[in-house]
């Protein structure tokens, strides 16, 4: 069973890690310059929640500075794969990246394990002062739209 974890933000860098019992993955995430990743998270797997016609593919960017990050994210029917890739700089060069984590899952279980840190986030913001912590307010409009849709 996969477990997501955003720890609450400090001074603008977020920890985030993977673990699904067998390959355990621990980073740092800056709220710059992908300032819109942590509500497009969101969006896309408000998207990818839905079930569709044949597969889809999203990435999301991310980054630690210098280094880069993507969270790709592959649906087909009910499975769902995550993969997390690391470049070692903003340049992004696909020679130079490497697969960090990876994730093949029931789509609903790879929803829920993100939603329940999504959750935590949201409950803790006021406590942990979100906005000032990440340097950009809490995402409500795509929360809400993401617990609507997985409700």
């Amino acid at each position: 069973m996969l477990e997501v974890s955003f720890n609450s933000p400090q001074c603008g860098w977020m920890s985030i890690g993977f673990d699904d019992g067998v390959t355990v993955f621990r980073t740092t995430t800056a709220y710059a310059p992908h300032a819109s990743a942590l509500p497009e998270l969101m969006q896309i797997l408000t998207e990818l929640s839905q079930p569709s016609e044949g597969p889809r593919e999203r990435l999301l960017k991310w980054n630690r500075d210098p280094e880069e990050f993507d969270f790709r994210f592959v649906r087909e029917g009910d499975k769902m794969l995550l993969q997390i890739y690391q470049y070692p700089t903003d340049d992004r060069s696909f020679a130079e990246r490497e697969l960090v984590f990876t994730h093949l899952d029931e789509s609903q279980n790879i929803i829920k394990a993100f939603a329940a840190t999504f959750d935590q986030l949201y409950a803790d913001r006021e406590t942990d002062e979100f906005e000032f912590n990440w340097r950009q307010p809490f995402p409500h409009a795509e929360y809400e739209e993401f617990r609507k849709r997985i409700s």
